[in-house]
């Protein structure tokens, strides 16, 4: 129960390694504004059996990432419940893959809007909380692409590259303050995202690894509790990659 007592934010928790972190820091005792882009039966049973078992108060909030807009409400939506946020977690991205020669405009702007340009307002609007209190943690995803590239992800790759850079900044900025920040870049997971690579692309991709197979989500929202908790409290501007050794 090492969030026991905190108050976290989480983003993109429908699925893959959004819904694992939201599931292991409610097991963790941690109360959280599920973030997502919209209102499930699934997701909504989810939240509220997670929520009774674990004894904590789960509060959904749905919003596009798209729509600057949409995320100022959000965001005032989670001012309003006057809880004081300790942890934001970025998880919510998108990927839109194409060869460097068959990149359009509109895919260079979705990607870098949901990836990059979200995210930053988003944080923009929930660190004003964490200032109240001179504390918190933030942890940014990126991914092993923006460090390594890859091949058809030239787009996806640069706005996780951005995060990174965004990370080291915000970090150096907000220390003086309390806030910690950190990013995580996965490697192969098992989501969605990875289930339409192309068998013989995924066997070359696993083949690089020292481990030989995908990573689990909870694996990543594993590493993603170090950063939020207080067992990473001398630990900021960091980019710890989570990928079965590739490299």
């Amino acid at each position: 129960m090492i969030l026991k007592g905190k108050t976290v934010v989480v983003t993109g928790c429908l699925q893959g390694i959004g819904r694992a972190t939201l599931d292991l820091f409610a097991t963790h005792g941690a109360d959280i504004f599920a973030c997502c882009l919209h209102e499930t039966e699934e997701f909504s049973d989810h939240i509220s059996k997670l929520s009774t078992d674990n004894h904590v108060e789960i509060i959904p909030i749905y919003f596009d990432l798209m729509i600057d807009e949409s995320i100022k409400h959000a965001a005032r939506d989670i001012q309003k419940a006057k809880k004081p946020v300790d942890i934001l977690v970025n998880i919510a991205g998108m990927t839109r893959d194409s060869l460097f020669p068959m990149i359009t405009m509109d895919q260079m702007k979705s990607v870098f809007q949901v990836n990059f340009f979200s995210q930053i307002l988003f944080s923009q609007y929930i660190i004003k909380l964490m200032l109240r209190n001179e504390k918190g943690s933030v942890i940014n995803l990126s991914s092993i692409s923006a460090l390594d590239g890859n091949p058809g992800q030239l787009v996806y790759a640069a706005s996780k590259a951005a995060i990174i850079a965004a990370t080291k900044t915000m970090s150096a900025e907000l220390a003086p303050k309390g806030i910690r920040v950190n990013a995580v870049a996965p490697g192969v997971i098992d989501t969605a995202m990875t289930a339409v690579v192309p068998q013989d692309a995924m066997d070359q991709l696993l083949m690089k690894s020292d481990l030989k197979r995908k990573g689990l989500p909870e694996e990543v929202a594993n590493v993603i509790l170090y950063l939020a908790s207080d067992l990473s409290s001398f630990v900021t501007g960091q980019t710890i990659r989570v990928d079965g050794g590739i490299g």
